[in-house]
């Protein structure tokens, strides 16, 4: 093989050393192309392992939230699948993964108790393509300008009735209804838990359950690497087999069965103002979740950044699919997209193939389902409902700013008390105000007592209508103390609103037609310039005396320029 040959081999543009009889050439591709080859399967196979290990975390999850959210379980599957086949193998972000989100599930609850499990295909399809719209315009990063605060705030509100709503199927009991009366009825479904043995039984395997969530990282060795999750599912089994054991357990239907395509009478259902406010909110909770997860799951990985149009396209492709088939809504998942970075997932492969996963499971092991006691994944949704609601966060935002702190605390308890749309309105808006009042910081130095014929106001920052009333007691004050001048400097000021430049212009025409003088230094500009008005009633002898002399010097350079025609009575 020539030299030039085998530089093509080696793909590489450095000369080889001439050939002696001590080292004669040899063919380098062999090797090379080995050890690529290698790396490949390699990869390959480490994808297959990620999926492995997502499946085993999506797989509870799916049907927990399917059963917190009063829908079959059969659907939070559908959605599993849809979220691994469709938005998976969709460009966007690389490495987080989506499938039915817990965050929604308090909400598709409400939405299904208000219009019923019929109605929710529709709405997830509208928000759906509304996800689609508003990735091709190019809004993917808008839902990036929301508050932190009130994203926390949100996801707090959403995990808090989360936990309390969970604890009443962790004790094989039916939850009495809103989050409020889910909280006020503790004490009585712990009362009831103790007085029954298989509800004591079914709410020992939640809190076991719940304790390995929590505890499970923390084991040495390679142990830790299979889901929590699974583990506690394979206690559950085993517990509910024994004799004189009751508890209840999954009821899964056919899969292929519970597909229920929505029709001319659930889409007359877009023309009830009802059903659209749901798309709408849908929409937004669905994109920022997914979309702040991107976020937090590109700070775990130093692969390919997250393309929001295209990966809220993508959300939107998923959704579109999963309304058409009735199914549950879908977003980016936190747990289930961590798992699949920690497992080394480098590509788009791993999240495919855990929802080729999910639809085998499901339509060829679907008797093992059935064997799943429900207490068991109650205690995974307490848990995912423990890391929404994050305790820690709240003592945290307080030492880092309190504002802000507020914010999230009326955001959460909002929530708690109403509903999550009302919430994050609210949230929004006290993120709004609260974003204007530091805006508005304005600085106001008075001077009143350091000059005896002088009282000054001098102001800096950003003068709006928020920091009116501060404006005007500041003016007040230097009007009452009585001094026969008043200058007031707004040089300062960075931005001075309408309000408050009509307060200022108008005190100060107030003042001089009382007789004092008042000096006025605008934004951006000298002075003010004066009418000869003043000038004129000053000669009169309205102001000061018409004669030249030290009091009629420094009212003409306090007041601007003088006339010519009057110039005589200075000079």
């Amino acid at each position: 093989m020539s030299g030039q040959h085998a530089r093509h081999a080696q793909g590489t543009r450095t000369r080889p050393p001439a050939p002696t009889p001590a080292t004669p050439l040899r063919k380098p591709t062999s090797d090379a192309g080995r050890a690529k080859g290698g790396a490949g399967r390699t990869d390959l196979a480490t994808e297959i392992t990620a999926s492995l290990v997502v499946f085993l975390v999506a797989l509870p999850l799916c049907i927990g939230v399917a059963v917190a959210s009063g829908v079959p379980a059969e659907l939070g599957i559908i959605s599993g699948v849809i979220g691994g086949l469709v938005v998976g193998a969709a460009r966007g972000s690389t490495l987080q993964v989506s499938g039915p989100a817990a965050g929604l599930a308090a909400l598709v609850a409400e939405t299904v108790l208000e219009f019923g499990v019929a109605s929710l295909g529709v709405i997830v399809l509208g928000s759906g393509i509304l996800q689609i719209v508003l990735g091709l315009v190019r809004l993917g990063r808008m839902f990036q300008a929301i508050s932190l605060a009130v994203v926390q705030g949100m996801l707090a509100g959403i995990g808090l009735p989360l936990i309390f709503g969970q604890l009443y199927p962790m004790s094989d009991s039916k939850a009495p209804g809103t989050p409020l009366e889910n909280i006020a009825g503790v004490p009585g479904l712990l009362a009831d838990t103790l007085a029954d043995r298989q509800a004591m039984t079914a709410a020992l395997l939640g809190v076991v359950t719940v304790v390995l969530s929590f505890q499970w990282k923390k084991l040495p060795g390679p142990v830790k690497k299979v889901p929590a999750a699974l583990v506690a599912v394979g206690i559950g089994i085993g517990v509910a087999a024994l004799p004189g054991v009751d508890v209840k357990t999954l009821q899964v239907g056919n899969l292929l069965a519970s597909v229920d395509v929505p029709g001319p009478g659930q889409l007359a259902g877009l023309a009830d103002v009802g059903i659209l406010t749901a798309i709408v909110t849908f929409t937004v909770i669905a994109s920022a979740e997914s979309l702040f997860t991107a976020a937090a799951v590109d700070r775990m990985h130093s692969g390919p950044r997250t393309r929001y149009n295209a990966e809220l396209v993508a959300q939107g492709a998923g959704n579109t699919v999963a309304g058409l088939l009735g199914a549950l809504p879908i977003t980016a998942v936190v747990a289930r997209s961590s798992a699949n970075v920690q497992a080394g997932a480098k590509t788009r492969i791993s999240r495919t193939l855990h929802g080729l996963w999910l639809l085998a499971f499901a339509l060829l092991l679907p008797q093992v389902l059935a064997l799943i006691p429900i207490s068991v994944l109650a205690g995974v949704l307490v848990h995912s409902g423990w890391k929404l609601f994050a305790p820690e966060e709240f003592p945290k935002m307080w030492r880092q700013d309190r504002g802000e702190f507020a914010v999230m605390t009326v955001t959460t308890l909002v929530i708690v008390a109403t509903a999550l749309l009302e919430g994050v309105l609210i949230g929004l808006a006290a993120g709004v105000v609260l974003a204007a009042l530091r805006m508005s910081r304005t600085v106001i130095r008075q001077d009143i007592e350091g000059d005896v014929e002088t009282a000054q106001v001098v102001m800096a920052g950003n003068a709006t209508f928020l920091r009116l009333p501060q404006v005007i007691e500041a003016l007040e004050a230097a009007a009452e103390s009585g001094k026969p001048r008043i200058r007031l400097d707004l040089t300062g000021v960075t931005h001075l609103d309408h309000a408050c430049r009509s307060q200022v212009e108008e005190f100060a025409a107030q003042q001089r037609g009382s007789g004092t003088r008042v000096d006025l230094l605008m934004p951006g500009g000298p002075t003010e310039k004066p009418t000869e008005k003043p000038i004129e009633e000053a000669i009169e002898g309205k102001l000061m005396p018409p004669v030249p002399g030290p009091d009629a010097e420094w009212f003409y350079l306090d007041t601007g320029p003088v006339p010519d025609r009057y110039a005589p009575l200075v000079h």
